[in-house]
């Protein structure tokens, strides 16, 4: 089989996820992405064979670029249409990304079945377009079934399996964190409350400024409370320097890194969770069963992260504070309540993880082979 999703982990790491599950049924597989993407370095760190070929969107304030990136489709569905040829695949699976596209035309100019997942609440571009064409359509909501069927065609199957998550993130290790960041003490006789913050890959400026603003106070009034926070490459100086305002004693209780390694194991330690509201973070929030704060990223295309968020809100797993409405206040009045209460925290977890799909990568490597047999 030929996998492909790329541009940002969001998309690549649910297909990972079924990539580990497929060979462990026996396939065969080989990734494509783009050359210069985040899948050209973390597929082949698992052990996939990789094939880099040029995929970009356009503009729509250059309306040229629709079709210079046009172009550049047609000639990588042209070089995926070989290398389908090469490797004798049986199905193409696309996850997303503008590099999905010339996969996927590949795959129906070639007559193979192509599958397609969709990690979001509103379905992408890439996926809208190649919906058209897709024999297989897996969801992460159920409640898009009937969106992704309006398109879909008439003979194509389409069905709520989840988001995949890393097997990695599902057996996360608590200890193993709680040791890593020095929260473990062998003289306590309660675990401290591990607020865990972080804002994607890149980190997210407004959320780390405030938390920024509120670190203070959330860890004088709360002394059983520690901040593991991940304020992304670009902002990790910036919360380093307010973390040095603080008093000794209270900044040996913020932790903050520029990313987080491990994440089964920190989600596994935490308590409460405050973050942007992307796929990979919801899929990964709910397997874990972490009762979280979410602040959607309010550029996202068609503000798909709302929808995640609101889609956790209303199973009851977490609360939702708009961007624009994000500041030490709004923040302040949350927290306080969540790390205060753990009746409640174990209610939301609880809901959390009812709306997780841990069967996830299974379900939809069922449906793949499923497709295939049909063929």
């Amino acid at each position: 089989m030929i996998l492909s999703g790329g541009g940002t982990a969001g998309h690549i790491y649910p297909a990972l996820a079924v990539a580990d599950e497929l060979r462990r049924r026996g396939h065969s597989l080989t990734y494509v992405g783009t050359p210069t993407g985040p899948e050209a370095q973390l597929a082949p760190a698992a052990g996939l064979e990789f094939i880099g070929v040029a995929a970009a969107g356009f503009d729509r304030a250059r309306p040229q670029t629709l079709v210079t990136s046009s172009l550049q489709i047609l000639r990588s569905a042209a070089r995926v249409r070989r290398l389908i040829t090469r490797v004798g695949a049986d199905a193409v699976v696309g996850f997303g990304g503008y590099v999905a596209i010339p996969v996927g035309w590949a795959a129906t100019r070639a007559g193979i079945p192509l599958a397609i997942h969709e990690q979001n609440s509103i379905m992408g571009m890439t996926n809208r377009f190649l919906a058209k064409r897709a024999q297989f359509i897996a969801l992460t909501y159920p409640d898009t079934v009937d969106a992704a069927r309006a398109v879909a065609p008439g003979t194509a199957r389409v069905e709520f399996t989840g988001n995949p998550v890393r097997a990695e993130v599902i057996a996360g290790d608590a200890a193993a964190a709680r040791e890593r960041f020095g929260l473990a003490d062998p003289a306590a006789t309660t675990d401290a409350t591990i607020l865990t913050v972080f804002g994607g890959s890149r980190g997210a400026r407004h959320l780390n400024t405030a938390i920024s603003g509120l670190a203070a106070r959330l860890l004088t009034e709360h002394p059983g409370l520690e901040i593991v926070h991940a304020a992304g490459p670009a902002e990790y100086d910036s919360v380093l320097a307010a973390r040095e305002q603080l008093s000794d004693i209270l900044r040996a209780r913020w932790h903050v890194v520029d990313y987080l390694q491990d994440m089964g194991d920190v989600l596994a330690a935490t308590d409460v969770a405050c973050t942007r509201a992307g796929a990979t973070t919801i899929a990964e929030l709910t397997a874990a069963g972490v009762p979280a704060v979410l602040v959607p990223y309010p550029y996202a295309t068609d503000d798909h992260q709302t929808g995640n968020a609101r889609a956790l809100v209303a199973a009851g797993g977490a609360r939702l504070i708009p961007d624009a409405e994000l500041d030490t206040d709004a923040l302040w009045d949350v927290l306080h309540q969540l790390v205060t209460d753990a009746d409640l925290r174990a209610t939301m977890g609880a809901s959390a993880r009812k709306l997780g799909r841990v069967d996830a990568a299974a379900r939809l490597a069922d449906g793949i082979e499923h497709m295939i047999q049909e063929r």
